[in-house]
């Protein structure tokens, strides 16, 4: 004899998957979501050449930038008048070689001051390169 069954019981998608199915989403669009970037002065910063050239100290025009002073080419210089003093350098120099200005900064320099310094030497028509400290082993004889 076959029992007819009386109640039917109902399927339900199981409520525990949810939540890990919720966090995979979030995860998902926070790691695929486009940010903003950071927006700054744009600077043209020349490529470091192949091979290495001699070159004399005073070839180029030397900003150093101290936490309360700028020195061009080791004359101090109030913050103003950049401009002025690297016009008066630059004069006569048509070439992109020779308009180089190089800039030595120490690391307690406000960024205010660095943006400032280095837009006047833009303005003034130099190309900004930047000097890094350079790690050299020296070997010692033995």
């Amino acid at each position: 004899m076959k029992f007819r069954r009386t109640s039917k019981l109902l399927v339900d998608v199981p409520a525990v998957a949810s939540g890990d199915i919720a966090f995979n989403l979030i995860v998902f669009f926070l790691v695929c979501a486009s940010t903003q970037p950071d927006t700054g002065r744009p600077q043209m910063l020349p490529k470091s050449e192949q091979q290495q050239q001699q070159q004399q100290p005073d070839e180029h025009l030397i900003v150093d930038l101290k936490r309360n002073a700028v020195l061009v080419n080791g004359d101090p210089v109030k913050t103003n008048e950049v401009k002025a003093r690297v016009i008066a350098k630059l004069t006569g120099k048509t070439r992109m070689e020779d308009r180089v200005v190089i800039v030595k900064s120490a690391k307690d320099v406000p960024y205010y001051n660095w943006i400032e310094v280095t837009s006047q030497i833009e303005d003034a028509g130099g190309i900004i390169t930047l000097q890094l400290e350079e790690e050299r082993t020296v070997d010692l004889p033995q």
